[in-house]
Order: C-alpha cells, then sequence, then structure tokens
C-alpha cells in the first residue's frame, strides 16, 4: 500500500502521456477561470494584487515543474535527490494554491488536477494523506466563505465525495497499469521460454537425425569393411584372389559411405536416390551392393504408384532397407533376403524378409537391443507410419514398413 506511484508511465504506456496532459491543460484553464472571476467580483480590493501575483507564481512553479523540469522521481527504495526535489516542489505548489484558497475560495477548482499531481510524485500512503488535507481546507474555505448564506451541504460533502472518486479512479487505474506490465512481462518471459524450448527440441530432432544417419551409413558401412577385411586377412595367403575382391568391395563401400556422409551433413537425400531410377532403382542398387557370395538379395516390386513419392519418404524407406539388411548380415545369418516394395491405394509397405536364424522379438519400447529398429521405428513413425516385425527362433524374421500415402505433401 505504501508503493509508489509510477511517475515515468510516458513510455511505457502512451495513455499516460495524454492523460498528463489532459490534466495539465485543466489545471491552467481552471487556474485561469478562478482568476479572472476573482478579477470580476473584486476587481479593486486590497488583496486583489496578492492574489494575482500568487496565481502567477502558482503559473510559472507548476511549469518549471511537471513540464520544463524533471517529472520522473525514482522507484521504491530509492530515495535520492530526486525524490526530495520533486517532494519540494510538490510543497511550493501546494503552499501557494492553499494560500490562495484562503485569499480567493474560488481556487479551490483546481483541486482535482492537483489530486492526480501528488498521486504521480508521492507514494500512495503519503498521497492519500495529502489530498486528505487538502480537501479539508477546501471544504473549511469554502464553509468559511459561505456561512452567511447559511449551511450548504454540498460544500461539506461534495470536496471529499470528488476527492475520493478521484483518487479510487487514479488508483485503480494504476493497479490496472501494473496488473498489465505483469502479465505482459510473463507473456515475455513464456516467450522466451518458449523460444529456449523449441531450440532444444530442434537441436534434439538433429542430434536424434544425426544419429539415424549415422547409424544407418557410416556405422554399418565400416561394420561391412571390417568384415570384409578381416575376411580378406585370413584369407590371403591361400586364396589371394579373394582376398584382393573383398579388399576391392570393402573400398568400393568406403567410397560409397563418403559419399553418403557428404550428402547427409548437408541435409541431401541419399546418393542412391539421386539417380533417376527413385525408390525402386535405390532399392534394385542397394540389393545388388549388398549381395555376396553368402548372402544373395533380391528386390521386388508389387503395384506401381502414378505419381512418384515424396522425398521423406522414399528417405525413410531407403534408410530403413540400409540398416535392416546391416542388421541381417552381421546378426541373422541367413543365406537369403528378399526386398519386397508394394505400392496399394493409400500406402506403400516395404518388407525385409530374412531365412536366418530370427530372435524373440518383443514388442514393447525398450524391448529390443542397439539403435537400428528404434531408429527404423522413429522414421516410420514421423511419416505417421507403422513399423511391425515377425520373428521367431530357428524361422527367420520379416520386418514391415507402412507409411500411409494420403497424408504426404
Amino acid at each position: 500500500m505504501n508503493e509508489r506511484a509510477p511517475i515515468d508511465t510516458d513510455s511505457a504506456d502512451p495513455d499516460a502521456g495524454w492523460l498528463a496532459t489532459v490534466m495539465h491543460v485543466a489545471f491552467f484553464v481552471l487556474l485561469c477561470s478562478s482568476l479572472t472571476r476573482y478579477l470580476l467580483v473584486h476587481p479593486t480590493t486590497a488583496t486583489t494584487p496578492w492574489v494575482i501575483g500568487l496565481a502567477v507564481a502558482l503559473s510559472l512553479l507548476y511549469v518549471l515543474g511537471p513540464v520544463l523540469g524533471p517529472r520522473d522521481v525514482p522507484a521504491p527504495g530509492e530515495p535520492g535527490a530526486a525524490t526530495r526535489a520533486a517532494a519540494l516542489w510538490l510543497t511550493a505548489v501546494i503552499g501557494v494554491w492553499l494560500t490562495l484558497v484562503v485569499l480567493a475560495p474560488s481556487f479551490a477548482m483546481c483541486a482535482v488536477p492537483l489530486f492526480y499531481t501528488a498521486m504521480r510524485s508521492l507514494r500512495t500512503r503519503s498521497a492519500i494523506v495529502l489530498v486528505a488535507l487538502i480537501t479539508t481546507l477546501v471544504v473549511v474555505a469554502q464553509v468559511k466563505l459561505r456561512l452567511r448564506f447559511g449551511f450548504d451541504p454540498n460544500l461539506v460533502l461534495g470536496p471529499p465525495a470528488v476527492a475520493a472518486l478521484a483518487t479510487a479512479v487514479f488508483l485503480h487505474a494504476q493497479r490496472q497499469a501494473a496488473r498489465l506490465r505483469a502479465v505482459i512481462a510473463d507473456l515475455i518471459r513464456t516467450r522466451r521460454e518458449l523460444a529456449a524450448t523449441e531450440r532444444r527440441e530442434g537441436t534434439l530432432a538433429e542430434r536424434q537425425r544425426l544419429s539415424m544417419e549415422i547409424h544407418d551409413t557410416l556405422a554399418q558401412g565400416l561394420s561391412s569393411q571390417q568384415m570384409l577385411l578381416q575376411a580378406a586377412e585370413r584369407l590371403w595367403d591361400s586364396d589371394p584372389a579373394t582376398a584382393r575382391r573383398h579388399t576391392r568391395t570393402a573400398a568400393s563401400i568406403a567410397e560409397h559411405n563418403l559419399a553418403e556422409a557428404r550428402r547427409f551433413v548437408h541435409d541431401l537425400a541419399p546418393a542412391d536416390l539421386a539417380g533417376s531410377g527413385g525408390l525402386d532403382g535405390a532399392l534394385r542398387t542397394l540389393a545388388d551392393r549388398e549381395s555376396s557370395d553368402t548372402l544373395r538379395i533380391r528386390f521386388h516390386r508389387d503395384g506401381a504408384r502414378a505419381t512418384g513419392l515424396p522425398d521423406r519418404v522414399q528417405s525413410a524407406l531407403l534408410r530403413i532397407a540400409q540398416g535392416a539388411l546391416a542388421n541381417i548380415r552381421e546378426h541373422a545369418g541367413a543365406r537369403s533376403a528378399a526386398l519386397t516394395l508394394t505400392y496399394l491405394d493409400d500406402q506403400v509397405v516395404l518388407d525385409i524378409a530374412d531365412d536366418g536364424r530370427g530372435f524373440d522379438h518383443v514388442e514393447r519400447p525398450g524391448g529390443v537391443r542397439g539403435h537400428g529398429l528404434p531408429a527404423m521405428r522413429v522414421r516410420v513413425e514421423q511419416l505417421g507410419g507403422t513399423l511391425t516385425v515377425e520373428s521367431a527362433p530357428g524361422e527367420g524374421t520379416v520386418l514391415s514398413a507402412a507409411i500411409p500415402l494420403v497424408q504426404q505433401p
């Protein structure tokens, strides 16, 4: 309750500056009208020169204070020199005005603008005390002047009512402005927190993208190279031709992985999709490249699509195929595998099947080991699709990725 009414509201709220201008103009209009009335009623009395001089002094004080001089006072808790200057200025203005009211009660009409000035210049509690004191003196001066005409209840009840109304309106506006500033501050803080959250989510999404790309390209390629080089080392003395073939294949995989690394760093489509064959050609190329003496991979397409698949769908399905074939080569011990791309009316389905050893598949989050299957699931779910895995020990594995097409741009 003892907070300071904010003076520096003009820059924060344009309406505050407009209200201050209206109050300043109203003060001078009331001051001039009061002086004019006094001169018309008492043109040649002994106090007339004093009234004129005090009215001029009051106008000069008012101009030098809130108009030309510094109007701002320190914030609450900072009672510096500017606060003392504002208090001295307000004391001088109120003192000259009260002297005028004593000499000419008609100058009491200037009370309302002075109420506003007091509320802007003092702490709320001090301003209310000053308003009550000004109101009391106005009532006393008015009653003393009009006693010869009989008691007038308006002179006793009117000024307090006007003062209470003006004070209540100002305090209400002040508190509403404070609430609005608090809401704006909360909105700004919330917007900053939201922006920070979006940045973090973007960072995590990009990190996840890079991890999946690295797993499906570089990591799998390095694994293949390691296996080929180890096989070449074992056969180097007994079967040099086969060892050299393994070495050349490892070099070819390294070259392909280098191209893939450059493309996903720039967020481009996989290198196999860069040609004109689209997803069909990329999957066929992948099957040929991953086939070896111990693992034969074939590609089959079922159905056709009138228009090309979106780039995101093609990239996701190719990466899923790469990851699935890498898992088959490293873990399944399969002799053959098949890639089947099926175009349906409302979705495209990629099936990867092998005749390997299979495994006990657990369909629950965290129920599979490694990074491959979770990464595939994330890719499919980002496109609104589903990933299913059917496997049993000794019966091979079938992985199916279905992506709806009606929702794709």
